[in-house]
């Protein structure tokens, strides 16, 4: 396993976020009642990017170009994730309100608080796996 890992990094990331993802099912079904829907703790896009990032610095480098890339990428999916589906959510409950036939999805997003626990949860994890297989 840890030679698979060597060869194919990015099963770290996709582990990671597979994890982060049962681990927010399991929590939100748990404490709030809440089973597969969107949003929760921790996020799973962050946790995965939060992974991908550390995988990029450690095998090319912090100077590389594909960590900038990585770190572009990352910055992106954070702000989306809590900022900007946030307002969709809103609208969604807005339009709730007015609904006639559908009944739209008011959680869309993630909480900041979701977001950084979805970094931690990645770059915790990321950096245990690394330091397992010596990548």
């Amino acid at each position: 396993m840890q030679s698979f890992l060597v060869q194919y990094p990015f099963v770290i990331c996709v582990s990671i976020m597979l994890f982060a993802e049962v681990t927010k099912h399991f929590l939100e079904g748990t404490v709030h009642g809440i089973w597969f829907q969107h949003g929760g703790m921790p996020s799973s896009h962050s946790a995965f990017v939060a992974s991908l990032l550390i995988v990029v610095g450690t095998i090319d480098g912090v100077g590389s170009t594909t960590f900038a890339i990585a770190t572009v990428l990352a910055g992106i999916v954070w702000y989306d994730a809590a900022f900007v589906r946030s307002q969709v959510g809103k609208q969604a409950k807005a339009l709730n309100i007015l609904r006639q036939l559908e009944e739209f999805s008011e959680r869309v997003g993630h909480s900041v608080a979701e977001v950084i626990g979805g970094i931690i949860f990645g770059t915790l994890l990321t950096m245990w796996m690394v330091n397992l297989v010596n990548l």
